[in-house]
């Protein structure tokens, strides 16, 4: 697989009222094209801080980043980014809020609509499409959101503790979802989490940031023996047990 996304050396520093506050310092590490990667770490510790550097939506102080081999400072198009919160829009239907990333970029057109669509028709959202997200499972906002997102069909899928206003049935339900949908359409993903479980059942490798200043304590290879991996199955797993151990005793340490 072919590496899409490189940290070089990112820091970032703030100007606080008692000096200089160092949040991250020198974070290096690389993701492969179809990876699914989380990031965990102590509170604190510069998790959110580095996914927005990575969107372009913060500034950083010293490093590169590269997309594909190419410096990107700044926002890029082949990055989507989903928040704690869907967002949506609630006076705007289902299908339009899937379609408004398009139109604030200028986008939309027929066949971008098309594919919109065929999205929903994939996922089991069509029949909503003229509802409203009121009338919607918190599950199938988040589904709603993600389809928003690969609307503007980028190559890496940032998530920022995405699930966590979720219950906690719903959010293993929605984990499975969004993981299935990621492995079908080929998206290569990076999330923030605080959820061990989730990090686990997810993903490929986990980074574990130490406590601030925010830097690469360790990664973990992530494997389980199944055939048909996601994120419900792989928790019943011996693999799962030891991996949450090692996870739990490196965070407690930073603690």
């Amino acid at each position: 697989m072919k590496k899409i996304l490189e940290t070089n050396n990112i820091s970032k520093v703030y100007q606080g009222k008692e000096g200089e506050v160092v949040a991250i310092h020198n974070i290096n590490f690389d993701i492969k094209e179809g990876e699914f990667v989380s990031i965990i770490g102590p509170s604190g510790c510069g998790k959110s801080t580095l996914l927005s550097i990575i969107a372009g939506l913060e500034e950083k102080t010293t490093g590169d980043i590269y997309i594909e081999n190419e410096k990107v400072d700044g926002i890029s198009e082949k990055i989507g980014y989903m928040l704690q919160r869907d967002c949506l829009l609630e006076w705007k239907t289902i299908l339009q809020n899937t379609l408004l990333g398009l139109e604030i970029k200028k986008q939309l057109d027929k066949e971008k609509k098309e594919y919109v669509e065929s999205l929903l028709k994939k996922y089991d959202l069509y029949e909503f499409k003229d509802k409203y997200p009121t009338e919607l499972s918190g599950g199938m906002r988040q589904r709603v959101a993600l389809i928003r997102t690969l609307a503007t069909k980028p190559k890496i899928l940032l998530l920022d503790e995405a699930f966590s206003a979720l219950d906690y049935q719903t959010r293993i339900m929605v984990t499975h979802d969004i993981y299935e949908i990621l492995r079908k359409e080929n998206i290569t993903a990076l999330m923030v989490t605080h959820d061990i479980s989730e990090a686990i059942s997810m993903s490929d490798r986990v980074l574990v940031l130490s406590k601030r200043p925010g830097t690469i304590k360790n990664i973990h290879e992530i494997k389980f023996s199944l055939e048909n991996r996601t994120p419900i199955n792989c928790r019943e797993q011996t693999e799962f047990t030891s991996y949450f151990n090692t996870l739990w005793k490196e965070l407690g340490v930073d603690e």
